[in-house]
């Protein structure tokens, strides 16, 4: 299957699950060509992008553990041209 280039975009909402944000990203690294995070004080939320080039399944299993992290919302948007294998 050959790879694509996405985008996980990530609001936090919880504190208490950065660590385990980290963790994942840190799982995922091969993938990941950047990352970029803002924390939004006024509303309390910090927002993430991470950039990969990896497989579709790879892309959809870490934007689902993300999500499922409390207080984490995280939506994955890919290329529809490959990257190559």
């Amino acid at each position: 299957m050959g790879k694509r280039i996405a985008i996980i975009g990530i609001i936090v909402e919880e504190s208490r699950s950065v660590e385990q944000i980290n963790a994942l990203l840190s799982d995922y690294s091969e993938h990941i060509i950047g990352r970029m995070g803002i924390p939004y004080r006024p509303h309390g939320v910090n927002v993430i992008s991470v950039m990969l080039d990896a497989p579709p399944d790879i892309i959809s299993s870490l934007s689902g553990k993300l999500g499922m992290l409390p207080g984490v919302s995280a939506k994955s948007v890919c290329s529809k041209k490959e990257t190559g294998g």
